[in-house]
């Protein structure tokens, strides 16, 4: 019996020909990732162990980027400790901000996640790196510890499942996030928990390395252990753009065993919208009905990247932000954010009265830089829109792509892009 892309990415880091599901393994780790909510407690747990250096500074990578530019005295704090443990380990990939970027934008474009590596971070979308055919699972702050201490991690070998999305007749204005958010509708929040979920099919082979990032960005939300889609040609000409090192392709064998295999046909996914308080709590954007919004947030390590600013900008383009509405356009990097000055991009966003942020998690988790109040409701091209996820427990969060967002701050409601001309 064969083996799919997660089981043969495991086996290769192990001593074993072959792993199977359940499996526990000792793994060798190619990157550890850490940033600035996270990192501090790592460094933390990895002093306790009184080791006097990392296994790898290369290996390394830390990212502030969740309060940062920092918000309080406590994110400065943190920050500094993240900044000190970085030049005293001598730790190469350490991005200040300034050079920095949201981690998850930031490492594929970085060239720093390949296909065939397994990589861990203490943030649970570090899972985004499987569009790249590598294994990455986020895990806590004590497992980076150790990581960061041995180059290595225990863990088990998860299960497989296979998502086949038939046909590439899309919907217009549907993208990677629609194709998330609907078999996250499908599956529930807990449908694939401690699983790979496996992305494939002529869908899936359409979208751009930026939509494939969104998909695998968010099977945390389904309980994944990690998401994956093998490397075709479009993975390889984006990677060899970004980096020097070798990696090592892998692919899914015929006869590969999986626990489920779900089947989509493109053509019958609509945008979609994830209302409160879940993911998976989603419809199609023509079953949404009329809800007004006070705030809309375009960016995130799922859509912050630049074919997602080039979307929202198309459609606001001459158009004006709705007088009850703040808009808030956050890039995922600052390549990004330049080359969305480049582009005239930001002068689109700001003629349309939207603001433009350095690149940073800020709202997405509640962190700061779009904090609702009480009964406040916003629609956002983030990853999650649990109870109080971005801000005060009685607002409400919305999900969706950023032409749906886009538009939809020019409504002043969840809006679809045929409606606002």
């Amino acid at each position: 019996m064969g083996m799919t892309i997660t089981e043969k990415i495991l086996a290769a880091h192990t001593d074993e020909e072959r792993v199977m599901p359940g499996q526990l393994i000792n793994a060798r780790l190619d990157v550890v990732l850490g940033h600035d909510v996270t990192g501090p407690i790592a460094i933390n747990e990895f002093e306790k162990l009184g080791i006097d250096q990392v296994f790898d500074p290369e290996k390394i990578i830390l990212v502030p980027d969740h309060f940062t530019p920092n918000k309080d005295i406590k994110s400065a704090e943190q920050a500094k400790q993240l900044r000190e443990f970085a030049k005293k380990h001598k730790i190469t990939n350490y991005f200040e901000v300034g050079r920095m970027g949201i981690e998850h934008c930031l490492l594929p474009e970085k060239g720093l996640v390949l296909p065939g590596d397994l990589i861990i971070g203490a943030d649970s979308h570090t899972c985004t790196y499987g569009a790249l055919g590598a294994f990455s699972t986020g895990v806590g702050s004590t497992d980076m510890a150790a990581g960061m201490a041995t180059g290595e991690l225990w863990l088990k070998v998860p299960s497989s499942i296979k998502f086949i999305f038939k046909g590439a007749d899309f919907n217009q204005w549907v993208s990677g996030k629609d194709l998330i958010l609907y078999a996250i509708g499908q599956i529930g929040v807990d449908g694939a928990r401690y699983q790979a979920m496996e992305f494939t099919g002529e869908g899936i082979s359409s979208l751009s390395m930026d939509s494939r990032l969104t998909m695998c960005n968010m099977v945390i939300e389904a309980g994944g252990k990690n998401g994956i889609i093998s490397p075709d040609d479009t993975t390889l000409k984006y990677v060899n753009a970004r980096t020097k090192r070798d990696y090592k392709v892998y692919q899914s064998d015929p006869d590969a065993e999986y626990a489920m295999v779900y089947e989509f046909k493109t053509k019958d996914i609509e945008p979609q919208i994830a209302f409160p308080h879940s993911p998976a709590n989603t419809r199609n954007i023509s079953d949404v009905g009329d809800i007004k919004i006070d705030q809309v947030v375009i960016g995130s390590c799922t859509n912050g990247r630049i074919e997602d600013l080039r979307i929202a900008a198309s459609l606001m383009e001459g158009k004006k932000v709705h007088d009850n509405v703040r808009c808030i356009i956050i890039p995922g990097t600052q390549d990004i954010y330049l080359q969305a000055v480049h582009e005239g991009l930001v002068d689109i966003f700001v003629n349309a009265q939207a603001v433009v942020s350095t690149p940073t998690c800020g709202p997405c988790l509640g962190g700061h830089m779009g904090i609702l109040a009480k009964g406040e409701k916003a629609l956002a091209t983030t990853n999650r829109n649990f109870v109080g996820r971005m801000g005060h427990p009685e607002s409400e969060v919305y999900l969706s792509n950023p032409a749906i967002a886009a538009v939809s701050a020019i409504a002043g409601r969840i809006a679809h892009p045929s409606e606002v001309k």
